[in-house]
């Protein structure tokens, strides 16, 4: 029988954590990986590859400053691993190669807090440099969006990827998505590839590192 748990951080809005536990999902509280305000993300540490198989780093080979805090920040759409591939890890770039994933280089090391992925064949994104590569490339659909309009305690903003995941068919948000200036596009972006939508609207919309789903 397939269990799945749930990759989610402390400050994950009360709404969020209840829905997932309601669905019968066990949460697995991130633990602090490095010394900064985003040190207990879990797409600091956790890399899902594909079919909810996920890679889980080694804190120690960490450091609290870009890029040693972002070396397993890749985003993984299950076809394609997108991420400034000078920087990740070589165990997760062996783990994704040993899952068939097409790499894409791109400057960004955050880029699973800068990239949503919807599906093997798209994600959202607000980084003009991931979607560049990614039309160069070959890579997933791209929905752009404009950056800001993302909470994150200790920085001047979050970013779009963070504030949610795909737990199984559905696409998650910390926060009231529908108060971001291009809600409707996102929106019809997930309807079109025959996803579910959930977010809270009473919550501000907030970068948590992510909403990272494993199957076992």
């Amino acid at each position: 029988m397939e269990n799945r748990r749930i990759y989610i951080s402390q400050s994950a809005c009360r709404p969020l954590t209840e829905y997932l536990s309601g669905k019968g999902l066990g949460l697995v509280f991130s633990r602090k990986a490095v010394d900064s305000p985003i040190g207990c993300h879990p797409d600091i540490l956790c890399c899902h590859l594909k079919n909810g198989k996920v890679f889980h780093g080694d804190s120690k080979r960490l450091g609290p400053v870009y890029p040693a805090d972002c070396i397993y920040n890749a985003c993984s759409t299950g076809r394609f691993f997108i991420h400034n591939l000078k920087i990740t890890d070589p165990h997760l770039l062996a783990a994704a190669d040993e899952c068939g994933l097409m790499p894409i280089h791109t400057s960004q090391g955050y880029a699973r807090c800068s990239a949503l992925p919807v599906n093997e064949n798209s994600i959202i994104t607000f980084d003009m440099g991931i979607a560049r590569a990614c039309r160069e490339h070959g890579g997933p659909q791209v929905l752009l969006v404009r950056p800001g309009h993302v909470l994150l305690p200790g920085y001047e903003c979050g970013f779009i990827g963070g504030t949610g995941g795909r737990i199984g068919n559905e696409i998650v948000f910390n926060g009231d998505l529908s108060a971001h200036p291009d809600y409707g596009a996102i929106r019809d972006f997930i309807s079109e590839r025959g996803l579910g939508l959930v977010y809270f609207k009473d919550e501000p919309l907030t970068d948590i590192g992510s909403v990272i789903e494993e199957v076992f």
